[in-house]
């Protein structure tokens, strides 16, 4: 079983209330938009922490962190961008993503709007984590934890704070 923290467009921006929530992960996700280095830095204190760069990000950051992610977690297969859509909407790239690897679990961020949706057609859950950053029109900086226990997600916890 391994607890997950799932994290988007921080914008160079997190505080003690995220470490605290993030204190007994695993490993944390993180959907793009970091905005420097010192916030990988940071979370990876926490825990180990894999990156997708997003569009706000830097040449440094494009270096550090990819445009995609395939990360396997006990029998989860996850797909993780930052610009990738939504069910029904997937941007072109990400949808041929989806179909030719067939994740349990895609993680997205760029919205600032925090989602948790099933997606029947393509069978599996989607999730934005929303904004955790300061930076942004969302009212709300959010950021979400979850259990793998083999093939299940379980036990989703969302973390909310009013900015």
């Amino acid at each position: 079983m391994k607890k997950v923290g799932i994290i988007s467009d921080t914008h160079s921006y997190i505080d003690d209330k995220i470490v605290d929530f993030f204190k007994d992960v695993d490993i944390i996700l993180h959907a793009g938009d970091i905005g420097d280095t010192d916030i990988l830095k940071k979370l990876r204190l926490i825990a180990k922490t894999i990156p997708v760069y997003g569009n706000i990000d830097n040449t440094l950051m494009r270096q550090i962190a990819h445009e995609f992610e395939t990360i396997k977690i006990e029998d989860v297969n996850i797909l993780m961008t930052h610009i990738g859509g939504y069910p029904g909407r997937y941007q072109p790239v990400f949808r041929k993503k989806i179909i030719n690897e067939k994740p349990n679990l895609v993680i997205t961020g760029h919205s600032h709007i925090l989602k948790v949706i099933f997606d029947k057609k393509m069978n599996h859950l989607h999730i934005n984590p929303g904004a955790y950053g300061k930076n942004g029109f969302h009212k709300a900086r959010t950021a979400i934890r979850l259990l793998i226990d083999g093939s299940n997600i379980k036990d989703l916890e969302i973390y909310e704070s009013i900015r």
